[in-house]
C-alpha cells in the first residue's frame, strides 16, 4: 500500500468515539424494550409484559373532546418549567382530598415519573455514591442512579416490602454511607406488596441517621383496590427534607402524556427547575392543558372508582387462572392494589430459567418480564412479573394457559 492510500485509509477509516466513561452505565431496559419486540410480532400475544393501563381504562373520548376544545396559541409556546400554572393549582386541590396532599412551593411538573427520578439522580448522587434499591425493583428506577455512577445495594423485599431490618447490616458491609434509598412502597413494581407503616417509620429513622434522602417513587397508590391506606413517608414525617416523592399521571390516566410532577423540600425547587431546564425547558404545553382541563371537569375520581374496581377483577381473574392452571406449582403475591403479580416457579418448574422461558413463551403467545431483567445483580432467575391490569378477564384466562403450556413444555 502506498503512503497516498494509507492516508486516504486513515482518513476515511471509522474514528473511534469519544464516549464518555458513564456512557458504559447506560444499562438500558428489558421492559421498555419489550414494546418494540412485541410490535414486531405478527401473531396473537396476550401482553403480561408492559405496566400499561388497559386501553378500555384510558378516557380517551373526552381527552379528544378536550383538545378540540380547549387547544389555542397558549398550548403551543414554551411554558413554564416548573408547570403550567392552572395545572399546578388544580393539582394541590386535588391532592388535598387524598392521603398525599402538597402545596404550590413543593412542586415542578415533570416530563412523566422517570424525568423525576433522573432529576432525584441528578441532585443527589455523585460518581462512587451508595445507593439502596429494593430487590426485586423498578430497574428503569435503578438504572438511572447507575447513570450518574451510583453503587448500588440489593435489598430483599417480603410482603411487607422492603426488609428494612436488615438494611443496618447489609449496609455494614458496604463500607459505605448510603446517599440515597430508593423505594416504590406501595403496591410496588415488581412485587405489587406494599411497605408496613413499621418500616416505613423505620426506614426513615435509618435515612436521619445516615444523612440520606428517600426518593420514594409512587406512581401506584392511587390504585387501592382492597385494604385500607398506608400512611406515606410525607404524612409520617411532614416537611422532612429528606423526603423526595416522585409521581406520575401515567398509570392513573395515560402513559403517552409524559405528565408527572415531583413533590420535594421548596429548598430544593429552583435546583429541581435548573436541572429540568437541562434536559427539555418545559414539559409538553398541550398535554398539560388537557390533563389540567380533565382534572378541572371533575372527571378525575370518578375515573379512578372505576379503573380500581376494573384491576381489582383482573388481578382476581389472574389469581383465579393461575390457581386453576398451574396450582401450587408456583407461588405468587397477592396485591392490593396497582398493576403487578410477582410469580415464582417451585416443584417441577424449580429449575426453569424465566429469561429461557420467555423466548419459549412468545412463540406460544404470551409475554411477560423475566425475574433478572428485574434486579440490577441478575437473581430472580425462577422468576416473573406479570401485570394483570392490561388484559380482560378472558385474556388473562387464555394468558396463563399459553403460559402453563410453555413451563410444562420446557419441564418435559
Amino acid at each position: 500500500m502506498t503512503t497516498t492510500e494509507t492516508a486516504y485509509q486513515n482518513r476515511h477509516s471509522a474514528p473511534t468515539l469519544p464516549l464518555a466513561g458513564r456512557a458504559k452505565d447506560l444499562v438500558g431496559s428489558m421492559i421498555d424494550s419489550s414494546t418494540s419486540l412485541l410490535a414486531a410480532q405478527s401473531h396473537d400475544i396476550v401482553r403480561f409484559a408492559m405496566g400499561s393501563p388497559a386501553d378500555e381504562a384510558v378516557p380517551a373520548d373526552e381527552f379528544r373532546q378536550i383538545a378540540g376544545e380547549i387547544l389555542d396559541h397558549t398550548s403551543f409556546t414554551y411554558g413554564a418549567t416548573e408547570g403550567e400554572p392552572r395545572l399546578l393549582q388544580l393539582l394541590v386541590d386535588y391532592l388535598a382530598t387524598t392521603p398525599d396532599p402538597s402545596s404550590l412551593d413543593r412542586l415542578v411538573i415533570t416530563t412523566g415519573g422517570m424525568q423525576g427520578l433522573d432529576l432525584a439522580c441528578k441532585l443527589f448522587v455523585d460518581p462512587g455514591d451508595l445507593v439502596i434499591v429494593e430487590s426485586p425493583t423498578y430497574t428503569n428506577g435503578s438504572a438511572t442512579a447507575l447513570s450518574y455512577g451510583a453503587q448500588l445495594l440489593e435489598v430483599p423485599v417480603d410482603d411487607d416490602g422492603m426488609q428494612v431490618d436488615q438494611l443496618e447490616a447489609l449496609v455494614a458491609r458496604t463500607r459505605q454511607t448510603p446517599k440515597a434509598i430508593y423505594t416504590i412502597p406501595t403496591f410496588q413494581n415488581p412485587s405489587g406488596v406494599t411497605m408496613s407503616e413499621e418500616r416505613r417509620r423505620e426506614l426513615l429513622r435509618l435515612a436521619h441517621t445516615w444523612g440520606s434522602v428517600i426518593i420514594d417513587d409512587d406512581p401506584y397508590g392511587l390504585l387501592r383496590f382492597a385494604g385500607t391506606d398506608i400512611p406515606t413517608f410525607q404524612t409520617l414525617s411532614p416537611g422532612d427534607p429528606l423526603i423526595f416523592s416522585v409521581r406520575t399521571f401515567s398509570k392513573i390516566l395515560a402513559p403517552g402524556w409524559r405528565v408527572g410532577w415531583v413533590d420535594a423540600d421548596p429548598s430544593l425547587r429552583q435546583l429541581l427547575i435548573n436541572g429540568k431546564q437541562a434536559m427539555d425547558t418545559c414539559t409538553n404545553v398541550p398535554n398539560q392543558h388537557i390533563v389540567a382541563e380533565y382534572i378541572a371537569r371533575g372527571g378525575l375520581e370518578d375515573h379512578l372508582a372505576g379503573i380500581r374496581l376494573l384491576y381489582r377483577e383482573r388481578k382476581e381473574a389472574m389469581l383465579d387462572a393461575i390457581r386453576r392452571h398451574l396450582g401450587d406449582r408456583v407461588v405468587t403475591t397477592d396485591p392490593e392494589g396497582g398493576f403487578f403479580l410477582w410469580v415464582t416457579l417451585r416443584d417441577e418448574f424449580a429449575e426453569i430459567d424465566t429469561r429461557e422461558l420467555f423466548e419459549v413463551a412468545l412463540a406460544d403467545g404470551v409475554a411477560f418480564i423475566p425475574g433478572p431483567a428485574l434486579s440490577p445483580g441478575g437473581r430472580f432467575r425462577n422468576s416473573m412479573r406479570l401485570c394483570f391490569a392490561s388484559s380482560t378477564p378472558e385474556r388473562i384466562d387464555e394468558g396463563v394457559r399459553r403460559l402453563t403450556a410453555s413451563l410444562e413444555k420446557m419441564a418435559g
